[in-house]
């Protein structure tokens, strides 16, 4: 299931005022429709940031990241269909890598290791992290260049 996103340039902040940064590209990982639509909704609310497209297989976020030109992955590891590992693996002879951030269920310490260890930036637990989405991607936006 493939859920794209687009809004107007004075939404976008594409086109806007001069020297405006363009809207941070995320895309997002997340098997489950329920939780893919609850995760949207709070990317969306977050000023300066957008997601691009929805994915919920290994195979279809490995790719978009190679397609999109997206700034974030929100990575859930545990797919119906493969891995977030795999994901990750893939990515690391990408050209172009986007910043990942873990977002999962399966909160385990050597999960949390591996993930970090294959370039995850964040890893955060669903059931009590996923508060802190806004602030990191707030982080991560005002990071970028303009």
């Amino acid at each position: 299931m493939h859920f794209e996103t687009k809004s107007s340039s004075s939404e976008s902040g594409e086109g806007g005022a001069t020297g405006a940064r363009p809207d941070l590209r995320v895309l997002l990982v997340e098997d489950s429709p329920v939780i893919c639509g609850l995760i949207t909704e709070i990317i969306n609310d977050v000023p300066g940031v957008k997601v691009a497209e929805s994915v919920e297989s290994e195979q279809d976020a490995i790719e978009a990241v190679g397609r999109l030109a997206v700034d974030v992955v929100i990575l859930d590891l545990q797919l119906r269909k493969g891995t977030g590992f795999g994901v990750l693996r893939a990515m690391r002879d990408m050209p172009k890598k986007p910043i990942v951030v873990v977002l999962t269920n399966f909160a385990l310490r050597s999960y949390r290791e591996t993930a970090l260890a294959l370039g995850a930036r964040d890893f955060l637990d669903k059931s009590r992290d996923y508060d802190r989405l806004p602030a990191i991607l707030t982080e991560i936006a005002a990071s970028q260049p303009a």
